[in-house]
């Protein structure tokens, strides 16, 4: 297929651009550099991607790049850490409803006019921000309150929109939720506040590579947000790719939502310490303190995966101990740069 990736420039967005080329398929990328600044991508020497540089909600311009795709990932989103979550809290409500709004109008245009055949929607573990029930099915997040950021929010809208483009103009659709990106690829965002986290300046708030780049400036206690006992399922960025491809290819996905996550659970205090023996081995202790949490920091986050391996045949299998082989040596690479 010819395959239409908005956010391609993006964390997951660039696994998923080497993902589907790798998988044979045709893309066009679009984005707007907006969150990390103008960057390369190896993907672009390869002659069966294009990426173009525009605003993804330019209506007219996601509809002369639909012309003629047959897939549409609807990728793009104001997104960042959980400080982003604060820091613009009605920007991210404000701007993603018009980005959604664009992508919807101008798939079920290209779905009647042209050749168009799915909108894949890439929705977000935060639709469960309040999930009660552990692990979270899909269908659960329309059983539990609300998401109560207005990031979570309009993650849940999206799938909404899914629901009445399909009703009203029968659009096709699938609704994939990534559940914690691990992997190489995320900078610090372009306007992201930078906190402190005991003596050290983050910028990410993602916990991976904070905790990552924290002990790597040898921190000794090292600080954790919270107790350490938020519990999530971290995810590889090279298995939530192929679990987007599954979604885009497969017959069982159409009209359908999937949870898109490794089965294994891991708390915050486990994952500092993995860290911490990776970077200091057996011969400096582990030790931590516990500072306040941000407000949204959920307490768990813990997904049902069996509906992808059952419908798609998908399993995340990368380990914990797999990504931080790539993770570790590579931000240490951007600390050194200054990228991070």
């Amino acid at each position: 297929m010819k395959i239409l990736v908005t956010g391609a420039a993006g964390f997951i967005g660039g696994y998923l651009v080497e993902e589907l080329l790798s998988a044979g398929h045709d893309v066009v990328g679009l984005d707007n550099f907006s969150k990390y600044g103008e960057r390369s991508q190896g993907s672009q020497l390869q002659p069966r991607y294009r990426l173009v540089v525009g605003d993804a909600k330019d209506t007219l311009l996601l509809k002369d790049l639909l012309r003629d795709c047959e897939g549409f990932v609807a990728g793009a989103a104001m997104i960042g850490g959980i400080s982003y979550f604060h820091e613009f809290a009605y920007d991210l409500l404000a701007e993603n409803e018009r980005i959604t709004a664009a992508a919807f109008d101008a798939a079920i245009w290209a779905q009647r006019e042209a050749k168009l055949q799915k909108l894949t929607a890439l929705s977000s573990s935060m639709v469960f921000e309040s999930a009660l029930e552990f692990p979270s099915r899909e269908g659960q997040q329309r059983a539990c309150p609300p998401p109560a950021s207005t990031y979570g929010f309009q993650k849940l809208a999206v799938e909404y929109f899914c629901q009445g483009a399909h009703e009203q103009y029968r659009l096709p659709y699938t609704i994939v939720r990534p559940f914690n990106c691990v992997g190489i690829g995320e900078r610090r965002a372009q306007g992201e506040h930078a906190v402190m986290s005991g003596n050290i300046k983050l910028a990410l708030s993602h916990v991976l590579p904070d905790i990552v780049q924290k002990v790597l400036r040898d921190q000794d206690p090292l600080h954790i947000l919270g107790d350490g006992g938020q519990v999530r399922h971290y995810t590889y960025g090279g298995d939530l790719a192929r679990g987007v491809r599954l979604c885009i290819e497969h017959p069982a996905a159409t009209n359908e939502d999937f949870n898109l996550s490794t089965a294994v659970s891991t708390s915050v205090v486990e994952l500092a310490e993995l860290v911490w023996n990776k970077v200091h081995g057996p011969r400096k202790p582990f030790r931590y303190v516990c500072d306040p949490p941000f407000p949204y920091d959920v307490r768990n986050r813990v997904p049902d995966v069996s509906k992808a391996r059952r419908l798609l045949g998908f399993e995340a299998t990368t380990s914990l101990t797999d990504v931080l082989d790539e993770v570790v040596p590579w931000i240490a690479k951007q600390i050194d740069l200054g990228t991070i």
